[in-house]
């Protein structure tokens, strides 16, 4: 049973600092590297030193510990480390956590990152290979022998009862496409910069797994991510705006598993985003009427449709039609479908400088920013906000 009242986390913490490493598919160097100098550029951003870190938080299926990277970057003596479970769906938990620290007294400057070679070095869409056993790799069982091996098929089941359900053909999941490419297309830093893409052009790319095709995937990158956290009463003396933590959470649904909860009544929704979304709003006092811009996890394009329809931005079935629109300013930096694929930390980012007013595709006043991590997962969310 999950929470029915407004939880206290919000408005006691805030980003306060952002750095990222280039975003490549062959770094050229190790992943402890990428986290170093991920972390370093934004402990610059925020104005702060490693003698200033005392928290850090990670993800699991991380090959650089918390205390590896601490002392790879020169940071002291920490009071709190943490990691996160669910790869993608724990990009905004991480920061969930570090807030809670901070509140708590607990640590005072949490250090959150993702560094990886996910295109040179270990690829997540190459799907399931010589798994250990686990409760997780039971459920899996289950579905491997029908050949549902990669995170695309096992996607692929979910969106094709979607168009079934709703009457859509494969273009509906092209808008997402598209917007994401557009974004990318003007930002420097991402990998598809001046390269846009049209709907015929999405129809045009080969099919991965029906009805999902090469365009409805995101990227395989390798790069680095980190955030820095504070309490909002220090973050008003840095250098930046603060990017204020006005709700935070995480959501499991029932009969959930990792990407293949084909057990559930419904396969035409995310019931893990809706548990997300409630305690977000919940938290926040906002409804999605007063979000400015929306940096919703775009691993696979239904996916993206069935969040917006989550958070009640749209009925069920008609997100494709509200993306085409420009209902809603979405993945401004390009998403994991252009700009690239760093578990989401790289969206948390994005957010921070709609908050600054410093994105190439700033869209103007924004005060309100959503933003959402891995889904078909467990999951998180976040809220951030102006200070003020």
């Amino acid at each position: 049973m999950t929470l029915h009242r407004a939880d206290t986390l919000g408005g006691r913490a805030a980003v306060v600092g952002i750095g990222a490493t280039e975003f490549s598919k062959d770094s050229g160097r190790s992943e402890l590297k990428l986290a170093v100098e991920a972390v370093r550029a934004a402990l610059d951003d925020a104005g702060l030193g490693p003698g200033d870190v005392d928290g850090m938080v990670t993800f699991t299926m991380d090959t650089s510990p918390e205390i590896t990277v601490a002392q790879a970057a020169g940071i002291g003596e920490l009071s709190f480390f943490s990691r996160v479970h669910y790869g993608g769906g724990a990009a905004c938990a991480t920061v969930q956590q570090a807030a809670l620290a901070v509140a708590a007294g607990i640590a005072e400057v949490v250090v959150c990152y993702r560094a990886f070679n996910e295109r040179s070095g270990r690829r997540f869409g190459a799907g399931v290979q010589r798994r250990e056993p686990s409760a997780e790799g039971a459920a899996l069982g289950w579905n491997l022998p029908a050949g549902l091996l990669t995170p695309a098929s096992w996607v692929a089941m979910a969106a094709q009862r979607y168009l079934y359900a709703y009457g859509l053909t494969p273009e509906a999941f092209g808008q997402v496409a598209v917007v994401g490419r557009r974004h990318a297309a003007r930002n420097p830093a991402a990998y598809f910069y001046g390269k846009p893409i049209t709907l015929a052009d999405h129809a045009a790319s080969r099919w991965i797994v029906e009805p999902l095709r090469l365009l409805d995937c995101c990227q395989e990158t390798d790069g680095g991510q980190a955030l820095v956290v504070t309490t909002a009463e220090r973050a008003r003396d840095l250098p930046h705006p603060p990017a204020v933590i006005r709700a935070a959470a995480q959501g499991a649904g029932r009969a959930q598993e990792q990407m293949t909860s084909y057990y559930r009544d419904d396969l035409t929704g995310l019931p893990e985003s809706a548990v997300v979304a409630r305690q977000l709003w919940r938290t926040s006092g906002l409804r999605p009427a007063d979000i400015d811009v929306g940096i919703l996890y775009d691993h696979f394009t239904p996916f993206v449709l069935m969040q917006l329809e989550e958070f009640g931005f749209c009925a069920p079935g008609e997100a494709a039609d509200f993306v085409a629109a420009g209902g809603l300013p979405l993945n401004t930096h390009g998403g994991q479908l252009g700009e690239a694929y760093l578990h989401g930390m790289n969206g948390i980012a994005e957010a921070v400088r709609q908050l600054r007013g410093t994105s190439v595709n700033q869209v103007p006043g924004a005060a309100r920013v959503l933003v959402t991590a891995g889904t078909g997962v467990p999951t998180s969310g976040l809220v951030l906000g102006a200070d003020g």
